[in-house]
């Protein structure tokens, strides 16, 4: 199959649809609510009853965003059906919050994560911009309890997880969090215009992209201290952590890079361009495979790569900050660098005949199972990278002018 023009917005779109026709309407969970979270390279669902938060949540804003771009009446009931179990499911109405992870309708895991509730307020977020009913309550119930009970004012960060009863689990801080708080925040001042969150956003994007950086060789460093002291330890014999790997993220170098520049459109100022080239510049420095192609994922403060496999949401992240940083400073380099990871991905990355990406392959771009989707993917890297890039493009409503 002959490599499409990886620019277009019939392509983007026409992707974005594929995405959603591999998930809908199969996900809908109609026996306790929500959504399925784990899909084998065919689309088998091979796991009932576990409804992670992130799944939730992220369904939820890939169908509020598909109904608005796509017109489709179909994708607002999903989004709606996903809200109802998370509000009446994932909701603790005893002690606030959401819990982590559901089994069926009860929880397995009942701690308070920041990185879920990132997500919980970004759902609520692309609900309202899809129209709707509650949610900008729900957005204001929800910073209301990330105000409570995740922000810390004396670090000008969020704490990352409690206990059901809201005792700290571990003094573990971490940047991820945080970054995913940013894009929510963001979400949350798209959807309302209410200036506060676009104020928070900037103050912990700079916080971590600044202040932070400086002291871990000017790039982003996972992993930190109860007091914001960098953890250069961290997880450094377990590299492959799933939600708290070792070293310096290439993909999270260029998310911030995206972020940034998303940033930079509503209040631009001088070191949030500065910083996204830096972040973008260091990562493919650091990451490209220059033998097979694409990035790989991680690398410590000593330039060694710690994990050299190709993850999806990695390469998904890199065209969109490519995108935004083409756009922000007319540098053909950026567009380059699009076309060349979108084409390595489309070869390796993106299953041509199921549809959807690949979760993780090996450094020479081969699977490691079939295993396409476990719970918190839901190919919400993909299709939200497309939807900014659309965005970039001039092709969608609501792309702020500088």
């Amino acid at each position: 199959m002959s490599a499409p023009n990886f620019r277009s917005p019939e392509f983007l779109v026409d992707h974005m649809r594929r995405i959603m026709d591999f998930y809908f309407p199969i996900c809908i969970n109609e026996a306790d609510g929500g959504y399925y979270n784990e899909y084998r390279d065919d689309g088998r669902i091979t796991d009932r009853k576990t409804q992670h938060l992130v799944s939730t949540t992220r369904f939820i804003v890939n169908f509020s965003l598909g109904a608005a771009l796509f017109g489709r009446s179909d994708y607002r009931r999903a989004a709606a059906h996903g809200l109802d179990y998370l509000q009446t499911a994932h909701y603790d109405g005893d002690k606030d919050g959401y819990f982590w992870v559901m089994d069926g309708r009860n929880p397995r895991d009942d701690s308070k994560q920041c990185y879920g509730h990132a997500f919980v307020l970004f759902a609520y977020a692309s609900a309202a911009k899809a129209g709707l009913p509650g949610m900008a309550e729900k957005i204001t119930q929800t910073w209301d309890l990330l105000e409570e009970r995740f922000w810390l004012p004396r670090d000008r960060l969020y704490a990352e997880e409690f206990s059901r009863g809201w005792k700290p689990v571990s003094v573990y801080r971490g940047q991820s969090c945080n970054m995913h708080m940013t894009e929510a925040l963001i979400a949350a001042f798209e959807a309302t215009g209410e200036k506060r969150y676009l104020d928070r956003a900037e103050s912990v994007a700079h916080r971590i992209c600044v202040e932070l950086a400086a002291r871990a060789g000017g790039l982003v460093w996972e992993h930190y201290t109860k007091d914001w002291k960098i953890d250069w330890d961290y997880n450094k014999d377990d590299p492959k952590h799933h939600f708290r790997p070792y070293g310096y993220l290439s993909g999270h170098m260029t998310e911030w890079a995206k972020l940034l520049m998303i940033l930079d459109r509503y209040n631009s100022r001088p070191w949030m361009l500065e910083r996204a080239r830096h972040f973008y510049k260091s990562a493919l420095a650091n990451s490209a495979d220059l033998e097979n192609g694409g990035m790989h994922f991680s690398f410590g403060p000593d330039g060694r790569l710690y994990d050299l496999d190709k993850y999806h949401w990695v390469l998904c992240e890199t065209v969109a900050a490519a995108a935004c940083l083409a756009e922000r400073t007319g540098e053909a380099r950026f567009w380059q660098d699009y076309d060349s990871l979108w084409a390595y991905s489309w070869k390796h990355q993106i299953d041509q005949y199921y549809g959807c990406w690949y979760r993780i392959t090996t450094p020479d771009g081969r699977r490691y199972d079939d295993l396409k989707s476990p719970p918190g993917k839901t190919d919400y890297h993909p299709f939200g990278a497309c939807y900014e890039i659309l965005r970039v493009m001039g092709n969608l409503p609501g792309r702020a002018q500088r």
